[in-house]
């Protein structure tokens, strides 16, 4: 099924809300000035939440490249014992692909267009679509849990089928 394009929204931290977080400096966030005035710190963006089960926080870099358009959507994919945090580091836009935790629910897809100083992070059991880079390759800054310990569950990520493939044709 194709997507029409005005299907894709804006990302805005309202309408993301019940995927998780937006992290990016807006005015609206709590922030302040920090050493002695030469930066401005926006403050706790995002409920990071990595310790369930024996995990502990990781940073890793990751590096997506762009799929060829239209995009197929087929797989989405959930980490029910953590959060998953996606911060550009490339001055590419991104498409994030949602579904609300629970069991899955294909109708229940929503797709935003984050911009390049735009990060997402996906609360625990968020279904979501791994990185979407779109105008190029992309690096991302990714905060999410690492299992350390054998007694530690490391299977944290959940993949389903969707019965019908979405086609996006994102304009950017």
């Amino acid at each position: 099924m194709a997507v029409a394009v005005e299907q894709i929204k804006p990302l805005t931290a309202v309408a993301f809300a019940p995927y998780g977080d937006v992290v990016e400096a807006r005015d609206s966030a709590q922030h302040f000035a920090i050493n002695y005035g030469h930066t401005e710190r926006y403050h706790n963006l995002a409920k990071v939440d990595t310790l369930a089960e024996g995990g502990t926080t990781g940073v890793s870099l990751f590096q997506s490249k762009p799929l060829p358009l239209p995009i197929t959507i087929e797989i989405m994919e959930r980490h029910p014992l953590s959060s998953q945090l996606f911060m550009p580091l490339s001055a590419n836009p991104y498409l994030v692909v949602v579904a609300p935790p629970g069991e899955f629910d294909e109708a229940a897809i929503e797709i935003f267009l984050a911009g390049p100083k735009q990060g997402v992070n996906y609360h625990p059991g968020t279904w979501h679509h791994y990185s979407l880079a779109l105008g190029g390759n992309s690096d991302f800054l990714v905060v999410d849990r690492i299992s350390l310990s054998e007694h530690s569950n490391p299977n944290n990520c959940d993949e389903v089928q969707l019965k019908t493939p979405l086609l996006l044709h994102p304009e950017f």
